[in-house]
């Protein structure tokens, strides 16, 4: 490690066999904690390369427990946070409004490290455990359309790095990962980012594969589609601008899409949105993730997908598949 903390800091990129060993290296405890803070810390100050980035990913589907849903013809939603934006749940909540829109979604998801609170920490709070017992998952996406992901699970060569990661409490390379190595390996997905660099070497990444995909970055700065402005959407058919106009909606504030202070306050405006009594701005931001994760799993235009969207979130299908999945929950604990 010394030698590889040397040439990174003397501005050095690495190969991505070499990306990889590193993090095989780090899952097998061969190096201290001062020494992956120090490699942690090296890409808060320079940008990761696109062969480091596939480096990394590769290594963590290797080590990774898989999951198989093929069956299922999956999607998930999920943003690499780290956007500093401190909004509600937004790719959680457009989970549910995609699941109650009749599309199968395998949610992969942890708890927030750069913010306070990420999807595992609100779902947790409403009473949903997390298992990577196949067949309970399962069950999970045939009754309730959804099934949780919750990453620690499945990633175990990850806990040597789960405790710096907490202690650093900034964004790290393993945010821009995150939603890159699903072990369920979804054959579509949506997926934002925190800026238009990451989001082009995922456009990057992506096109290598066989995904129905949609890769977005919000030029307010927001890893999701926020309606607050204009949004670069890469897919592996289009690269092009969306604008709420698009959706025949005005633009909102950024206030009014803000999150809570504590996994209590994010849980309440979680229940109240899902329930349908949101705000406007809350239903629309939440279908307009939805709508273009039900676009790209069914072919639909985006302006389609929303209109599912709504019927799913107002008709109360999205409570449906969150109390189904919070039951199921519940049942195996």
């Amino acid at each position: 490690m010394k030698d590889i903390l040397n040439r990174l800091i003397n501005h050095e990129k690495m190969t991505k066999a070499e990306a990889k060993n590193v993090l095989v290296n780090i899952s097998k405890g061969a190096y201290n904690n001062s020494q992956i803070a120090s490699f942690l810390t090296v890409y808060m100050m320079r940008s990761i390369s696109v062969e480091e980035l596939a480096g990394f990913r590769e290594a963590l589907l290797e080590l990774c427990l898989p999951i198989d849903f093929t069956a299922y013809n999956t999607i998930d939603l999920c943003g690499t946070g780290g956007d500093g934006k401190d909004t509600f749940n937004i790719s959680t909540l457009a989970s549910f409004v995609t699941a109650g829109a009749d599309v199968k979604v395998a949610k992969h998801g942890n708890y927030g490290v750069s913010s306070s609170c990420g999807s595992s920490n609100v779902l947790e709070y409403l009473g949903v455990s997390f298992t990577n017992k196949k067949d309970v998952l399962e069950k999970a996406i045939e009754q309730a359309g959804i099934c949780f992901l919750h990453a620690p699970l499945f990633h175990p060569a990850m806990k040597n790095v789960a405790p710096i990661r907490k202690e650093l409490g900034v964004k790290t390379f393993f945010n821009m990962l995150g939603p890159m190595v699903n072990p369920s390996f979804p054959k579509n997905q949506i997926v934002g980012v925190f800026n238009l660099e990451l989001a082009r070497m995922y456009s990057y990444l992506y096109q290598s594969t066989d995904k129905n995909y949609a890769i977005l970055y919000d030029l307010a700065g927001y890893d999701e589609i926020s309606l607050t402005h204009s949004c670069k959407v890469m897919t592996n058919t289009e690269d092009k601008i969306f604008s709420p106009k698009e959706l025949e909606l005005n633009s909102i504030q950024q206030q009014d899409i803000y999150g809570g202070k504590t996994v209590e306050e994010s849980a309440k405006i979680f229940v109240k949105i899902l329930n349908g009594k949101g705000t406007e701005a809350q239903n629309n931001v939440v279908c307009a993730n939805a709508g273009l994760a039900i676009a790209t799993a069914n072919k639909y235009t985006h302006k389609e997908g929303f209109e599912k969207a709504k019927e799913a979130l107002l008709g109360g299908k999205a409570f449906q598949s969150f109390k189904k999945l919070q039951e199921l929950s519940n049942e195996q604990v």
